[in-house]
């Protein structure tokens, strides 16, 4: 993925000026999600798509929880213990949300995932954050 420089001129890089082991799980998940949203929408201009009806298609395929839920059973085995704690919070967390498309457990994994991605953008990893979500979209097909 070679967004990057794209997603570092668009995005702010946040200073560390509190512990992010004390933002609550759901606060990380509504983070992650922007964040992995804009990684989703960047990489599909990237790839040259340009009609905004086809991206929204993609790009909302890519949201729902059960492509997140792939996403993150793709991943799981290269998190460490670390991501992996922050992900058991996220989906962990009690929310008051209902699932809109798929199961209540791809919702809790989708929200586990999102959340991952709010920390890991918090600590300043946004090349893990790429890493990631490049495997991850790539052994999806949507």
């Amino acid at each position: 993925m070679d967004n990057k420089f794209l997603f570092e001129q668009t995005v702010k890089i946040p200073q560390k000026t509190q512990d992010i082991r004390q933002i609550p799980a759901l606060t990380l998940a509504y983070l992650g999600d922007a964040i992995y949203e804009l990684i989703i929408r960047t990489t599909l201009v990237e790839q040259g798509m340009s009609h905004v009806d086809s991206l929204n298609k993609k790009a909302s395929g890519y949201a729902k929880a059960p492509t997140q839920a792939k996403i993150f059973h793709i991943i799981e085995p290269e998190l460490s213990e670390e991501e992996l704690g922050f992900y058991k919070r996220g989906r962990n967390a009690k929310s008051g949300s209902v699932a809109k498309s798929g199961t209540v457990a791809e919702y809790r994994v989708a929200t586990g995932f999102e959340a991952l991605m709010g920390y890991l953008y918090l600590s300043g990893n946004i090349d893990r954050i790429l890493e990631l979500v490049e495997r991850g979209i790539k052994a999806v097909d949507i």
